[in-house]
């Protein structure tokens, strides 16, 4: 995603991630603030639990979180789905990172990340990179989810490390 592309829609690389705490697939609150200082994060926006793209796509991401891992990063996965529907999603496909529910208010944060594709009530594919101080430092909308982008993501994180 260019500097404009970012800039149109409220955001700039470099500049702050819009704070937000959302519940996880077993309730519990995650609010992205919490890892500043101590962890970079990565935010996956994706449409919907148990569609064929989205399952392959986390699927991926659970099959190399320990690279993740390595360069002390939290995956944080975000969708419109109801706590209930991710956490059958996570328990299905063996999801052992934070399904985040943006279902109420419906859209809040794919909205504040400009994400969300009004039309169908969904995030776009969409995907940013935290550093520890809480800023964007890298972003891609409409990815496709193949590993070339795990692969990018994962680039992105060591320049961080």
């Amino acid at each position: 995603m260019s500097q404009h592309d970012l800039e149109r829609r409220g955001l700039t690389l470099g500049g702050p991630a819009p704070d937000f705490t959302l519940r996880d697939q077993f309730g519990q609150d995650v609010t992205l603030s919490s890892y500043r200082g101590v962890k970079a994060v990565a935010i996956l926006f994706y449409p919907y639990a148990f569609s064929g793209v989205c399952t392959s796509e986390m699927a991926g991401v659970r099959d190399r979180l320990a690279e993740f891992m390595t360069f002390d990063t939290e995956v944080l996965a975000i969708s419109c789905d109801p706590m209930f529907a991710l956490r059958a999603f996570a328990d299905a496909d063996g999801l052992n990172f934070p399904l985040l529910s943006d279902f109420w208010p419906h859209g809040e944060v794919s909205r504040a990340y400009d994400v969300l594709d009004e039309a169908v009530g969904a995030p776009r594919r969409s995907s940013y990179v935290v550093d520890k101080q809480g800023l964007v430092r890298w972003a891609v909308h409409n990815a496709n989810p193949e590993g070339r982008d795990l692969d990018e993501h994962l680039r992105q994180l060591t320049a961080l490390a």
